[in-house]
C-alpha cells in the first residue's frame, strides 16, 4: 500500500525558512519520481516542483531560488526545504507520486507565512 506522509509545515514569519518532509512507503521509492505541490487558500493546487529518481529538479518559476527539493533514496524521504518565505506561500503542501498508473498523494502539512 502506497503511503506519503508529510510533517514540518507550521507558522513562520516572512523571511523565514521551513522544512517539509515526505516519508514514503509502500513502493519502491529510488525508482519513482516525486513531486510536491501546494493549495493556497481559495485556490487550485499548483505544482512546486519535481524530482527525479535520479534527482534532477525543476521548480515553479515563482519558487525559483527560495526553495530546494532533495531526496535520500536509503531513507525514503524528500524534503522541501523553503527560504525566504513570502505571504504568498501559505497554503497546505502535498507530496506526490505515480505507482502503476495511479497518482497518489499525502494529507498534506499546513504552512502558514504571517507575521
Amino acid at each position: 500500500q502506497v503511503r506519503l506522509v508529510e510533517s514540518g509545515g507550521g507558522l513562520v514569519q516572512p523571511g523565514g525558512s521551513l522544512r517539509l518532509s515526505c516519508a514514503a512507503s509502500g513502493f519502491k521509492f529510488s525508482d519513482r519520481g516525486m513531486g510536491w505541490l501546494r493549495q493556497a487558500p481559495g485556490k487550485q493546487h499548483e505544482l512546486v516542483g519535481t524530482i527525479t529518481s535520479g534527482g534532477s529538479v525543476v521548480y515553479q518559476e515563482s519558487v525559483k531560488g527560495r526553495f530546494n527539493i532533495s531526496r535520500d533514496n536509503a531513507k525514503n524521504t524528500m524534503w522541501l526545504q523553503m527560504n525566504d518565505m513570502k505571504p504568498e506561500d501559505t497554503a497546505v503542501y502535498y507530496c506526490r507520486t505515480w505507482v502503476d498508473g495511479v497518482e497518489h498523494w499525502g494529507q498534506g502539512t499546513r504552512v502558514t507565512v504571517s507575521s
